[in-house]
């Protein structure tokens, strides 16, 4: 069962995804908060495995509540929601730690499916979306890095293979059937990965690869 976190200041918003994840008999809606400060308070109060995030609320935004979130000693995973796909402040979530995002107007089948992936580790970096969020407000400021190639370096040429194809967005599942290898050996791929570039989730290091211009 995944255990999660809404947090939106809006009610009505609240309201429709409650009923939406509760449906799902794989997902259990165990708190609600209004703000960011009240969504650390239940995360600290109950053991949350993913929190859907507003960027965009009073007293503590979006942005800040998925670092505190993410700095907690056990964590959730983090998928933040925003109006704009091009919301500029969609790509500080991420560098916060966020795992994802979703668009408010995703269709409700996609909503299911991305805390399902983001429970089971994989990060929300869609192609239309995700990928042009990254290009417009990250590798077009931040050209290639020396410091981001340097850590690239670190890695194996199947970890560099593995990382290549995270960067695209493609689970677990995925990148073991395009590379042939077991979904377990990915995993533990993606754990030296995430080792080696220091990074704490899938789309820090994603962002990594870009400024490394390796993806």
């Amino acid at each position: 069962m995944i255990r999660v976190l809404i947090v939106d200041d809006d009610a009505l918003v609240r309201l429709g995804l409650a009923d939406l994840l509760d449906g799902d008999p794989g997902i259990e809606v165990v708190a609600q908060a209004a703000d960011g400060l009240q969504a650390v308070e239940r995360a600290i109060a109950h053991r949350i495995d993913v929190a859907l995030v507003d960027i965009r609320m009073p007293r503590m935004d979006g942005i800040t509540a998925t670092a505190r979130l993410r700095a907690l000693p056990n964590p959730p995973r983090v998928i933040t929601l925003t109006t704009f796909d091009l919301d500029d402040h969609v790509y500080n979530a991420l560098t916060a730690g966020a795992d994802g995002f979703l668009l408010k107007d995703t269709d409700p089948a996609e909503i299911l499916r991305a805390v399902h992936l983001v429970a089971a580790g994989s990060a929300m970096l869609h192609p239309a979306a995700a990928r042009r969020l990254i290009d417009r407000y990250h590798a077009t400021t931040q050209p290639t890095s020396a410091a981001a190639r340097a850590r690239l370096d670190r890695l194996t040429p199947r970890e560099r293979d593995v990382l290549a194809l995270l960067a695209q967005g493609e689970t677990n599942a995925d990148i073991a059937t395009r590379l042939t290898m077991r979904e377990s050996t990915v995993k533990a791929h993606v754990s030296r990965i995430l080792a080696a570039l220091e990074v704490t989730n899938r789309v820090q290091a994603a962002l990594l690869a870009r400024d490394a211009g390796s993806a």
